[in-house]
């Protein structure tokens, strides 16, 4: 019995107990475990007062009352002002929505259901559609997006190509300078002209800019335009395309061969 009345003092519970706990201590709610009451008889035999003990170690330990609040389940709270009450709609004017609970008097807003969508206005022209067509996603799912992988020349002359070697699509993913994916993977190749190329090499790409183009010719590089995919038309369409290809190269032949000029008969 004096083994459990021989209880540690507050102060070497709190040098013992270490906490984790980062979080604001104002913030918890303190758990002070209320002990029960310990009633007091005298014994008629030995004629001492006895106490009949109700709380365990443990309990005991729970109770101190520190700054240093253990972070638990039974004192786990929301931070202050975080959470607000709902408002009470259809419960009476006392509880600040009570008349028709913030939906007006009448209208189709004030009905149930879905309502009306997002962007109607009543039923006159909504503004997505006073506006201009504009160019990119607006003007057609295809009108902003590239039709190129485009390699400047600077990134080709930081690559390490050796003279005579072939500069294409398939070069230029073995040299790590390109990564395309996804709707990249099926686009063909462009040079574009910025920067300076000091070696000789074979360039084939599907389009070479203006100035890439003068660049590479001045360098002595050998060009090669890939030839790209051919729109699929109807078979009527394709016949008289074929047609007028014909017309025409009758017409650039016969006016080649007024050109020329005739042999002298002296």
């Amino acid at each position: 019995m004096a083994s459990i009345l021989s209880l540690p003092s507050p102060s070497s519970l709190l040098t013992q107990h270490s906490s984790t706990f980062k979080g604001n201590v104002r913030n918890l709610k303190s758990s002070i475990c209320q002990f029960p009451l310990i009633p007091i008889y005298k014994n008629n035999k030995n004629g001492v007062q006895q106490r009949k003990l109700m709380v365990v170690a443990a309990q005991i330990q729970s109770a101190v009352v520190s700054s240093n609040v253990r972070f638990r389940l039974d004192n786990l709270g929301p931070q202050p002002g975080s959470r607000k009450n709902a408002k009470r709609k259809g419960r009476g004017h006392a509880a600040g929505q009570g008349g028709s609970c913030g939906f007006g008097m009448r209208g189709q807003k004030s009905r149930s259901g879905p309502g009306v969508r997002k962007g109607f206005e009543g039923g006159q022209m909504p503004l997505y559609r006073r506006l201009p067509k504009l160019r990119g996603i607006a003007g057609g799912m295809h009108a902003g997006l590239s039709k190129y992988v485009p390699v400047n020349l600077k990134d080709i002359e930081d690559a390490g190509f050796q003279e005579g070697e072939e500069v294409s699509l398939e070069s230029l993913k073995e040299k790590g300078l390109i990564n395309p994916s996804g709707r990249e993977r099926r686009l063909p190749l462009k040079i574009l002209g910025d920067g300076e190329v000091s070696v000789k090499l074979n360039f084939k790409a599907r389009a070479f800019s203006a100035q890439a183009k003068e660049k590479l010719e001045a360098a002595g590089c050998s060009l090669t335009v890939l030839p790209g995919r051919k729109k699929w038309v109807k078979p009527s369409v394709a016949k008289n395309l074929a047609r007028a290809d014909e017309y025409f190269a009758k017409k650039r032949a016969a006016a080649a061969a007024n050109e020329s000029p005739e042999p002298s008969t002296a």
